[in-house]
This record gives structure tokens, sequence and C-alpha cells, in this order.
């Protein structure tokens, strides 16, 4: 299966933390399974952090790629393509992170990790 983590399943998953959800966890751990993190995640954990939105997140913001890496994780670019549809979503609030995390997964045939239920209503499938 081939899993696109929603910048927070990233964080939760980096710090060890308990709110991610147990089947998130289990299929993140899987062998079989390809885990990608998008760009758009390195972008929003940068910009949080500078921010203090995400204070506890220095060592993701500072050294993602490096982080990714040793998670075994690949990365995922952004595309024309997904930019395109993320811009033609009906979402009714404005965040351009999970606009483009959801238009990437549709676009790629990936299943994205993350406990945001109202991803549902635009037939990507989510695991949590």
């Amino acid at each position: 299966m081939r899993l696109l983590l929603d910048t927070h399943a990233l964080i939760w998953w980096a710090e060890g933390n308990a709110r991610l959800g147990e089947r998130a966890r289990l299929e993140v751990a899987a062998p079989g399974n390809e885990i990608y993190v998008s760009a758009i995640s390195a972008m929003e954990i940068a910009t949080k952090f500078r921010l203090g939105k995400l204070p506890d997140v220095r060592r993701l913001a500072e050294h993602f790629e490096a982080e990714v890496e040793a998670e075994g994780f690949a990365p995922l670019a952004l595309s024309l393509s997904h930019a395109r549809l993320a811009g033609s979503l009906p979402i009714a609030h404005k965040d351009p992170f999970d606009r483009m995390l959801i238009a990437q997964a549709l676009s790629e045939g990936m299943s994205l990790v993350s406990n945001e239920e109202v991803f549902d209503e635009f037939g990507v499938s989510r695991i949590w």
C-alpha cells in the first residue's frame, strides 16, 4: 500500500506520540507499505515553527530531509497537476496545506494517513 502522511501524522510518528491512531501506526510500520512525505509538509512545518505555532518541532523544521530519509520515507514533490487539482477542490476551509495533500493523494492513488474526517468528502482513501 502507498501511504501519504498528513503533516500531523508525520510529526506524531517522529515524536512517538500516542495521538497517532493505532491503525495508522501499524500501517506506517508495516514492512510492505511505501510511505511518502510531501514537500508541502516541509513547508508547513517550517512555516509553523517559524511562527511559533509548532515550537516543539525544531528537529523536523531544521533537518526535514535528513529526518524523512532516516525514517525510510520517500519524498513526494509538488507537480503542476497537483497544484491545479488543489486549487480546484471545493473545500470550505482555505488551508492550502490540506488542499495540496488531498490533491496529491488523489492524483497519486495513495491513501492519506490523517485524522481529518472532512477529507473523506473528497473521495480520498484515508487511514487513521
